[in-house]
């Protein structure tokens, strides 16, 4: 009996053992489970509220830093009944077209997903020193743009960095401050946090503008701004106004079909006037509704957003391979008559780009529940990988990859693919992406195409005058017949020249001095083979993807590299009150005696992504790597992170 027990004791101290590396080896930090009805209490249920929706500030495992988020009162309960009049109360109107068969969001705890990050070994102290000053300086950039913003053009969509004026261009209701509000969060900037929400929570968006509103703009940078900064900080006002833009987009949604109206009549809708889907609509803004709509429905426990967003995914999944390129979609969808499938334009640039974005990031965020994302994914970026890809011909023969845009046509009765070669800075989201997919997958060969698409576009950055991507430029591709897993590609100097004739429509007979004369006119950089619009917009897909890669790779130039994107538009956007776009980022000549014309001429514009993404992910870049986990995390296309369904302990024996 003595040895029997002593035995025993031995088997639970070995399974206890093995039950601590295992949980050790997996290195998740799984903070609540998902086995309930998500919308029972919404519904009724027993009453009581208290099946509470992992991640929302009634989650007993979610603790609210911030000592004000209790603060429920009514924004707008002292307004007086005049004030009130003209404001359109968007919940309660009477829908044209109301839903008949409400799609819910699927019962079960979510799936034990791969691991994304790559663990980083700790840093010698002098490299870790040389991080945090990065860090700092990237939040010294945003702090100064701030303040002006704060001080300039506070409330109003975006400050003019140049002049100090403002300007309202989506909605009028404060876009670059909601599009920073997590920004301050991540930064630290409590006091600056506390004083946003605080403004913020008295944005209107009961009066309906007068212009059309962009519904695809409000969806990702006001909903994804306050339910990013609510996934944060736990504070309750910034819950309610994510639900009062989702009251006010889910009116867009009241059509025959279900189907948004992506530039909405706000004035028209408000007075219950009969809505119809449009014809020509861009894929990106009729698609990119999952993450928003979908993480709002779970914290709010009203399956209706879920709903609106789960037929648009619905249809796009029934008619991913009817299209003219099987596994992708078109540019232009028809809304009204719900025919995804007809264009012969097929892209994962602009139009297009946050659809496919947002298929791996939704598999994420649901921790799997919803399995056609996985198959849309994996189907879309076959064919991606197959036909857009293409390996560009440059000088140092570098092994990088850059996407286009892939034009079907017929020839009797074969298909034929046609390849414009353009890349755009745009689509070099597309290296992150793959990067995440092929890690929540386990497709290495995903990984290995986004890790080269992204140094395709720091390549780009590396070679142009200042060291900043232009928005679009052209290439020229390597034959078609090399393989993708041993691409050799050979600089040719004819070859590249005769590329640039073509592209440039030049004459036949154009004489090679004439031929130099243009590509110096056009100031092409050698491996280009023409640049059609040269601006640059202060975007952020670039230093995304190398974000995203690091975290996922833990490559070890990254970060350098990533600096030296850093140093270079700060240089070369900085105004005297924030930063600027540029107009022609190939106009540099620092031999010039007027100061002035040395560097690109700036333009009086700062988009709200510029604090909202571009800063944002660059302060990633050199913060802590646990610090937005992408385990944990997933980022909506203006980078607002929002919090993951993820199983806990329990998942380990389903």
């Amino acid at each position: 009996m003595l040895l029997f027990s002593r035995n025993r004791s031995y088997v639970f101290l070995i399974a206890g053992i093995f039950l601590f590396v295992f949980l050790a080896i997996r290195k998740r930090s799984y903070r609540y489970s998902y086995v309930i009805d998500p919308f029972e209490s919404y519904h009724g249920g027993d009453g009581s509220g208290d099946n509470f929706l992992p991640g929302s500030s009634g989650d007993p495992n979610f603790i609210p830093i911030n000592e004000y988020s209790d603060d429920l009162t009514d924004d707008n309960a002292n307004d007086s009944e005049e004030d009130t009049a003209d404001r359109i109360q968007w919940s309660k109107l009477k829908p044209n077209y109301p839903v008949q068969d409400m799609h819910q969001f699927p019962k079960g705890s979510p799936q034990w997903l791969p691991k994304v990050q790559k663990f980083l070994a700790t840093e010698p102290a002098a490299e870790r020193q040389v991080r945090l000053e990065r860090r700092d300086a990237v939040k010294k950039a945003f702090q100064r743009c701030w303040n002006s913003y704060r001080k300039n053009a506070w409330m109003s969509d975006e400050i003019k960095p140049i002049s100090g004026g403002k300007r309202d261009v989506f909605g009028g209701w404060g876009a670059t401050l909601v599009d920073s509000l997590d920004t301050l969060w991540i930064m630290g900037l409590k006091d600056e946090f506390r004083e946003a929400v605080e403004a913020a929570s008295k944005i209107d968006f009961s009066k309906a503008p007068e212009d059309k509103v962009n519904v695809f703009e409000t969806n990702i940078r006001y909903l994804g701004g306050f339910l990013a900064a609510y996934d944060l900080s736990g504070d309750k006002r910034l819950l309610r106004k994510a639900t009062e833009v989702g009251e006010m987009l889910y009116v867009a949604f009241d059509t025959p079909n279900r189907m948004p109206m992506t530039r909405w009549d706000a004035v028209a809708a408000s007075r219950n006037e009969a809505q119809t889907a449009d014809e020509s609509v861009l894929l990106a803004e009729i698609g990119t509704f999952a993450l928003e709509f979908t993480r709002l429905s779970l914290l709010t426990k009203d399956p209706k957003w879920f709903d609106a967003a789960n037929r648009i995914t619905e249809l796009l999944f029934k008619q991913q391979e009817t299209t003219r390129f099987p596994g992708m979609w078109p540019v232009i969808v028809n809304a009204r008559t719900t025919e995804f499938n007809l264009h012969n334009d097929f892209t994962i640039g602009a139009m297009a780009d946050s659809w496919y974005e947002y298929l791996p990031k939704a598999h994420a965020l649901v921790g799997g529940l919803l399995p056609q994302y996985r198959e849309m994914y994996e189907k879309a970026m076959d064919a991606v990988i197959k036909r857009n890809v293409f390996r560009p011909m440059l000088p140092d023969n570098a092994d990088v990859l850059v996407s286009g845009l892939v034009s079907v046509s017929r020839s009797g009765d074969d298909t034929v693919y046609s390849l414009k070669p353009e890349g755009q800075h745009l689509v070099c989201f597309a290296g992150g992406m793959l990067a995440l997919g092929g890690k929540l997958i386990e497709n290495q060969t995903h990984v290995s195409v986004g890790e080269k698409l992204m140094d395709g576009c720091v390549w780009t950055y590396s070679h142009m005058p200042v060291g900043i991507m232009p928005e679009t430029f052209t290439m020229l591709p390597c034959p078609l017949t090399i393989s993708a897993e041993k691409p050799e590609c050979s600089f040719s100097e004819s070859k590249w020249k005769d590329a640039i004739k073509r592209q440039l429509e030049a004459p036949d007979d154009i004489s090679p001095d004439e031929l130099n004369s243009l590509i110096a006119e056009k100031h092409i950089p050698k491996g280009f083979t023409s640049l059609p619009d040269t601006r640059y917009i202060l975007r952020p897909e670039a230093i995304e993807s190398v974000f995203i890669l690091y975290r996922t790779t833990g490559r070890k130039d990254l970060p350098e590299k990533a600096w030296n994107m850093f140093e270079a538009i700060e240089k070369n956007t900085k105004t005297e009150l924030a930063n600027a776009a540029l107009s022609d980022i190939t106009r540099y000549d620092p031999e010039n005696e007027d100061e002035g014309k040395r560097y690109p001429e700036k333009t009086d514009s700062m988009e709200s992504f510029w604090l909202g993404e571009t800063l944002k992910y660059f302060y990633l870049m050199f913060s802590e790597p646990d610090l937005i986990s992408l385990d944990e995390w997933v980022f909506n296309t203006e980078a607002h992170p929002l919090r993951r369904l993820l199983p806990d302990l329990k998942g380990l024996f389903d």
